[in-house]
């Protein structure tokens, strides 16, 4: 009986040991989230509070001159939301049909040869990416449209692309092969065809899974910084074609914070802010869409 009681006295220990494990790993993962936001918010926030500065001529300026005190973050806004929009124009129906590819319509050798391209794809450093951009893509550019530089919205665009879809893909494949088989049965039994199937019955029952592979898409986009920063150009200026060479929101960020202090540094804290909440949003509407398909 001794034996017995000390074994489930242990066991007791040890469960209660693992419990507070457990609770301190989720804890200290809460409590960073909330030191990262408390900090970004507090140096973004603080020159707009404490020091007087129009939050809306910051958001609208056009202008961008650290040294004459002018904070204008609108060419940076427009560049990532052009940069994302058009990536995902083509980023995104080349992911999903890939995705419906490897799930539905390959077979299982080739299935696994991309599926293992695509892995290797998602393990690629961003700086390689942009050094690819900057080796191929900017003379290619400047090739094909005759322009004495490459680096531009453009080639943003088709890094980005390419950036995205390995997420795009990964997660859309998930969503599809966790469909059930029934379904597509009870379609084939009616007497669809294969493809028909695919697109009318597969594809709509995975819709949420595929939302929520765009919208992570687009946060890897909005989010992405060194590969961006070899193949923008740089120019903080609103673009006013897709060949203009533009400065992106983590672009910003990056190349200044080094050497920034005082306001220009707060201001660019003040960018992340803004990041920060393009993410935030996309966040919301991934959950809206989400327990939308739900009901």
């Amino acid at each position: 009986m001794l034996n017995v009681k000390k074994n489930n006295n242990s066991k007791y220990v040890i469960e209660n040991v693992s419990k507070a494990i457990f609770f301190g790993s989720a804890l200290i993962a809460v409590i960073s989230l909330l030191l990262i936001i408390g900090f970004v918010f507090f140096k973004g926030l603080n020159p707009f509070i404490s020091k007087g500065y129009s939050f809306k001529n910051f958001i609208f300026g056009s202008v961008w001159v650290p040294g004459s005190d002018k904070f204008g973050v609108l060419p940076m806004v427009l560049a990532s939301i052009f940069g994302t929009l058009g990536s995902l124009v083509i980023g995104v129906p080349i992911g999903i049909l890939t995705a419906i590819f490897i799930a539905e319509i390959a077979p299982k050798k080739v299935g696994k040869i991309i599926s293992g391209a695509v892995e290797l794809l998602a393990g690629i450093p961003s700086v390689l990416y942009g050094v690819f951009g900057l080796a191929v893509v900017v003379p290619w550019i400047m090739n094909t449209f005759n322009l004495p530089k490459g680096q531009s919205l453009l080639a943003i665009i088709i890094v980005l692309s390419v950036m995205m879809l390995p997420t795009i893909i990964t997660v859309s494949e998930t969503a599809i092969r966790s469909v059930p088989k029934s379904y597509k049965e009870g379609s084939l039994a009616l007497g669809a065809s294969h493809i028909e199937t695919t697109f009318k019955v597969v594809v709509p029952a995975a819709r949420s899974g595929i939302l929520a592979a765009v919208v992570l898409g687009i946060g890897r986009a909005i989010g992405e910084t060194m590969a961006i920063i070899l193949v923008a150009g740089n120019s903080a200026i609103i673009p006013k074609s897709i060949m203009d060479s533009v400065r992106p929101l983590t672009t910003n960020i990056a190349l200044e914070m080094g050497y920034a202090f005082g306001t220009h540094q707060e201001m660019l804290f003040a960018t992340g802010v803004i990041l920060f909440l393009f993410i935030l949003l996309l966040n919301l509407i991934l959950s809206k869409l989400s327990n939308k398909e739900g009901k």
